[in-house]
């Protein structure tokens, strides 16, 4: 079922193209291109700093009460904190979650933008673009989920 109308898809990097901290892969790339040729493509998240995963393991709930803690701390401080990628939270000012890239393409003329990413529950730092009503949002848990939609949405 392809989509009607120009459309813009923002994928968040890490568990949605590609494995957390992986580059993007010439079978990726190739991907990649040919989704470009039907549709603008943008990247949101991501980051060029190595994270240093042993210190935390998997342990989820370590990240959840330590952004509660700040959340506590840090209240009515104009700061947002969210649960990010695979070991990491984010900090930003308020009102510069990931829907702040929306305000530069809502009037582009895109009949729908779709959003991918993995952090999509409430308190993840995907959560408010996800369930932005501007977007259509996907939760996916790796690259294959991303291109079977992509390939289901666009085929």
């Amino acid at each position: 079922m392809a989509a009607p109308g120009p459309a813009l898809c923002l994928f968040d990097v890490d568990g949605t193209l590609t494995a957390p901290r992986q580059k993007i892969t010439k079978e990726m790339d190739d991907f990649l291109q040919k989704l470009r040729q039907k549709i603008k493509i943008g990247v949101v998240g991501g980051s060029d700093f190595e994270k240093v995963q042993e210190q935390l393991g998997n342990d989820e709930n370590i990240r959840q009460k330590f952004v509660a803690d700040l959340r506590k701390e840090f209240a009515g401080k104009g700061l947002t904190f969210s649960i990010g990628g695979q070991i990491s939270f984010d900090v930003f000012p308020d009102g510069w979650d990931k829907r702040y890239c929306l305000r530069h393409v809502e009037n582009d003329g895109y009949k729908t933008i779709y959003f991918f990413g993995d952090k999509t529950m409430p308190g993840g730092n995907d959560h408010e673009i996800f369930t932005d009503p501007r977007t259509m949002g996907y939760s996916v848990t790796a690259p294959e989920d991303t291109r079977r939609i992509c390939e289901l949405l666009f085929s």
